[in-house]
């Protein structure tokens, strides 16, 4: 990722209390070439997406066609989330999206936009609502009505 990227990316995850720590884990994607069966990489990387999940976790899939949330659906489901005391996966697709098993294995969907974003710009869009939502949950001046 690009340096902007990471920058952006780390800004919002230190700014988390270690209760709620925002962790990062990249699947890398897998080759696409000219000839590149894009059915089998998707296979080969939802494989790999879902081995990385500690068993348990809630999983919240971040997809075109998942509902979209405002701020306050999302503090919402954040509160919702602590009380049910499991750790929330957000799963980000690559190129073409999630492969079909982790949408399967998803417990919500998440709408971001109607547009197609850039997966890097999606990465800090996600950590900056998440921080928003939990400003709005405690109380905290980060987020201003």
């Amino acid at each position: 990722m690009p340096a902007w990227v990471e920058t952006g990316f780390k800004e919002y995850q230190r700014r988390f209390p270690k209760d709620m720590a925002l962790e990062l884990v990249e699947i890398p994607a897998g080759k696409r070439g000219k000839n590149a069966d894009i059915k089998r990489i998707l296979q080969l990387e939802g494989e790999k997406t879902l081995a990385a999940i500690p068993k348990g976790n809630r999983i919240v899939t971040l997809e075109v066609t998942g509902k979209p949330w405002d701020t306050h659906q999302l503090a919402n489901h954040m509160q919702k989330w602590q009380l049910d005391g499991r750790d929330v996966s957000l799963l980000i697709g690559g190129p073409e999206g999630l492969a079909p098993e982790c949408i399967a294995a998803s417990e919500q969907k998440w709408s971001l936009s109607a547009l197609t974003l850039p997966h890097p710009l999606v990465r800090i869009i996600v950590a900056e609502s998440l921080y928003r939502g939990w400003s709005l949950n405690n109380n905290h001046p980060y987020h201003r009505e």
